[in-house]
């Protein structure tokens, strides 16, 4: 959008005051964009762990980074600042409480987890690494799915070793599974639509009940 467009003459916010908050964490060599560093640079002014708080994730999410993995251009971060009425540090704090997890339903939260996937894919990547999957689903769905459930997919993960990497249909799966099939017991291979990985899974957990 352009500064002369209505977008900007009806702006609510100090757009020279989301500019230079931009500028303060935009890469050295590339002023229109802030990678991770920058990011984290972000985390650290609104006193947030970026390996450990999901709220910086939503941000990035709602403010709408989406045209490369682990970053958010000027365009993205000035067009999300004008949607969340935000110009300051001081706003983005206020903001933070409503950016929990728990506020998303389940249509925007299947969003944002996709989102999560894709934000931090690496360079060409089309899939992310076991290690990252594992750290990535343990914090996006704490809290969302049982805990049984996610603890048990993680292990099944980590002792795999067919899937040293995750596609983002298996990632999408996963939570719709979840959803759709809370008791195992009732899972049929046989009509099964699922990914090969969710199979997997389910044979594994019925193993581990043998087992005990």
């Amino acid at each position: 959008k352009k500064r002369g467009s209505n977008a900007y003459q009806s702006s609510s916010i100090d757009e020279d005051a989301a500019e230079k908050l931009f500028a303060e964490i935009a890469d050295d060599d590339d002023p229109s964009v802030a990678g991770m560093e920058g990011i984290s640079t972000l985390c650290d002014k609104l006193q947030i762990d970026p390996l450990e708080d999901i709220r910086i994730l939503v941000l990035l999410w709602k403010m709408g980074s989406k045209e490369k993995p682990a970053q958010i251009t000027k365009e993205e971060w000035m067009a999300g600042c004008q949607k969340l009425k935000i110009d300051s540090i001081e706003k983005l704090q206020a903001l933070l409480p409503s950016l929990d997890t728990g506020f998303l339903d389940r249509t925007d939260f299947r969003d944002f987890y996709k989102f999560c996937f894709r934000f931090n894919l690496h360079g060409t990547h089309r899939t992310l690494d076991k290690e990252m999957v594992i750290a990535l689903i343990q914090m996006t769905l704490k809290d969302r799915i049982a805990a049984d459930r996610l603890e048990t997919f993680c292990a099944f993960i980590e002792t795999q070793q067919t899937y040293t990497r995750i596609t983002l249909d298996q990632w999408t799966s996963f939570l719709d599974f979840c959803y759709e099939c809370e008791d195992l017991s009732t899972y049929d291979e046989s009509n099964s639509a699922w990914p090969v990985l969710i199979d997997e899974y389910v044979e594994y957990m019925e193993e581990q009940q043998k087992n005990k």
